[in-house]
């Protein structure tokens, strides 16, 4: 794992089409704002975890469906998955 130490506002790029921006940091809290190409799929791992429980993957259907670009990790402060390891 890589580990690296940001900013607000500072930015972390990923495949040069990927880009983690630190939006806030409050506490022990971070909101990260992230910017992907419509293609590139953004999520959480215990929603990916549910989705699939819930729909198995058939062949050739896709994992889960795009999200938006931009993701707010508002909600994974909110579900405790942001704490000492980013």
């Amino acid at each position: 794992m890589l580990v690296l130490t940001r900013k607000v506002g500072e930015r972390i790029v990923i495949d040069e089409n990927v880009e983690i921006t630190v939006v806030q940091v409050r506490g022990n809290k971070v909101r990260l704002g992230v910017t992907a190409p419509r293609r590139v799929s953004i999520h959480r791992p215990e929603v990916r975890k549910r989705v699939e429980e819930v729909q198995p993957r058939q062949h050739g259907a896709p994992r889960m469906p795009d999200l938006q670009a931009t993701v707010n990790v508002r909600l994974l402060n909110q579900a405790g998955c942001i704490g000492d390891r980013l």
